[in-house]
């Protein structure tokens, strides 16, 4: 049995400093996966977009500023109940998105129930993982390559 923990909140999407969007994302973490959560993103006229980072990370971007490369996530404000940034980059395009820190800390608090925090190693099969993650590294280096 796949044991998981899904939820969808609503997030602004600030296209500039003039326009944004409310738009659903549902958010998703599998105990077979337990350092990961999972993002999808629902943006009017496009297919969905799913982004995976480090629960770890998303529940750091709560009280501190975190991330580094192509996920950052910040408190947008002062004190615990503030809205969080959530900023995604690609190459050079990047997308920012506002949500309410409740909603997130609550299915953080879920998804510690499911994966206690610091016990994740007992979950999932990450030799399994790395190998398959290693397979397919290697075989679009040979694609690239060729």
């Amino acid at each position: 049995m796949r044991e998981s923990v899904q939820a969808e909140v609503l997030m602004s999407f600030l296209v500039s400093e003039e326009l944004s969007l409310r738009i659903p994302v549902e958010l998703r973490y599998e105990a077979e996966d337990p350092y990961a959560v999972r993002m999808t993103f629902h943006l009017p006229g496009d297919a969905p977009v799913t982004w995976s980072f480090g629960r770890d990370l998303l529940m750091d971007g709560l009280l501190c500023p975190s991330g580094e490369g192509d996920v950052h996530i910040a408190p947008a404000g002062p004190g615990e109940c503030a809205d969080i940034g959530i900023r995604l980059q690609v190459r050079g395009d990047r997308a920012l998105f506002l949500v309410s820190a409740a909603p997130i800390a609550a299915f953080l608090d879920r998804t510690d129930r499911l994966v206690p925090l610091g016990r994740e190693r007992s979950y999932g099969d990450f030799e399994a993982d790395l190998d398959q993650a290693l397979k397919a590294i290697l075989a679009e280096a040979e694609e690239n390559a060729g």
